[in-house]
Formats: C-alpha cells, structure tokens, sequence
C-alpha cells in the first residue's frame, strides 16, 4: 500500500437502457492507489477501443512506479510522478492516434479519461474531456474537475448562463479527448489527501441523468458500504432514462495505515 492511508475502492459501469453495447472502461488498483476511468467515442462503435487501450496504456505505465511510496524511493514531493502521468497520458493519446490512422474502423475514435492515484498523503487528478471526478467532503460534495466542453468554455466567456448551458444542443461537444488529435492537454491538479474524504470519478451517463445534490444524497445514505452506493448510483441514471453507458467508481479514504 503506497497511501499513508487505507482505500476502499469499488466501482460499475453499465451499457444503460439506449445504447447497443458499452463504451466506457474502467479499472482500479487499490494496493497502488490507482483509479481510472474513460467514456469513449467515434469511429464504427470503436469508442470501446479507445477507452480500453487508454487505460490500459496509462495502467501499465503507471503500476511500477506506483509500488513504493515517495518516502521510499528518497523523494520528496510528487512533481516526477505528476510529470509521469502527463507522459503517460500523451502516450496513448499517440497510441490511440496512430490506431486510428492506421484503420478505418477505428478512424476519429477517442476517449474521455479521468485518473485517480493517491500516493503517500498527496491526491494526483487529471482528467480530459467531460468525465468528472467528485469529492465528498463531510456533507458537501464538490466537483474538482471542471468539463473540457463547449458549453462550458462558453460559461467561463459570460457567453452563456447555467440554465441555457443546461438546455443547449452543444452539451456534449467536447474540446478535448484522448486520441483525437495528435496532440492532448490534460489537466493535471495535486492536493493533500483528507481521512473520511470520498471520492466519486464517473461518465456523463450518470452526471446527465442524476442531479449532484441527489448524488451526494445516495454517497451519504449507504456511506461505507461502496460496491451498494455505485450500484445505486447506476440504478438511478437507469431509472431516469439511462440514455447513455454509465460508468462510477467510488474511493473511500480511511484511517492511517498501521506502521
């Protein structure tokens, strides 16, 4: 374990009601602190390769690293590892590019992607496009990410208001994606990790169908047992539609590990 404290990970993702099959992929490895999570798009259904091959690359490249703690390898702070992740992230941006190129059926497909890695006492988040990471802290959740979306650059412009950014057309144009272009900029952001804090990365297929206040309601109500609150969480996306493939994964930080 490479966190100074102990992690409870579970997570779902479901094709929902509309959709023919599931695009989403998502993985998790709680002795290292890793979390991952991608909505993928584009191409002839090759959306479920871009998501796969993204986080998969990312896992990959990421676990050796992650199997000693900062104290241990004689750093001290989190800096390479945030650099790593970066590199990481625009290596499968290069590999899903080139996947793309290279076949037809796969040609424009890319991936939403959300990373999680909680090391020693430090949280480590990058995320791309609209998938979102949330934090529950106490009563108030908070989301730490903020969408890579038209709708919402035109937000932060004073071009468009909450409520018409809620009903417009462009919801769901994103500005960025993994393996889209050959380029990618993710953003990366490092915090100090809170015991009790709970931790929530998911798709828009959830976020699109279940209202924030009655997300943090659902963490709240079955708080510790969290393979029930990402059940629950799907189970109301569905409930309200499920027009697209949800996706959650839940982090619990617990007490310092025992030295």
């Amino acid at each position: 374990m490479t966190s100074h404290f102990t992690l409870f990970m579970a997570g779902k993702t479901d094709t929902g009601l509309k959709r023919d099959h599931n695009e989403d992929f998502i993985a998790w490895d709680v002795e290292r602190g890793l979390v991952l999570l991608a909505d993928g798009m584009g191409g002839h259904k090759a959306g479920d390769v871009a998501s796969r091959m993204s986080v998969e690359y990312i896992k990959k490249k990421l676990q050796p690293v992650l199997e000693q703690s900062l104290s241990e390898r004689g750093d001290k702070d989190i800096s390479p590892l945030a650099s790593l992740l970066d590199s990481a992230i625009n290596e499968a941006n290069d590999t899903v590019f080139a996947a793309g190129e290279e076949n037809a059926q796969q040609k424009g497909m890319g991936t939403t992607l959300v990373v999680l890695i909680l090391h020693d006492d430090r949280v480590l988040v990058a995320h791309v496009g609209d998938s979102r990471l949330y934090c529950l802290h106490g009563r108030e959740l908070t989301a730490v990410t903020h969408d890579h979306s038209l709708v919402r650059q035109m937000m932060v412009e004073g071009m468009m208001t909450e409520e018409e950014a809620h009903d417009s057309p462009f919801t769901h144009v994103i500005t960025q994606a993994v393996g889209v272009r050959e380029a990618v900029d993710a953003e990366i952001q490092e915090f100090e990790a809170t015991p009790g804090d709970v931790y929530l990365l998911c798709s828009d297929g959830l976020t699109d169908m279940v209202e924030d206040s009655e997300i943090a309601e659902t963490l709240l109500a079955v708080q510790g047992n969290w393979e029930r609150a990402a059940q629950r969480l799907v189970d109301l996306a569905n409930q309200y539609g499920g027009r697209d493939n949800i996706s959650v994964v839940i982090v619990g930080i617990g007490p310092p590990c025992r030295k």
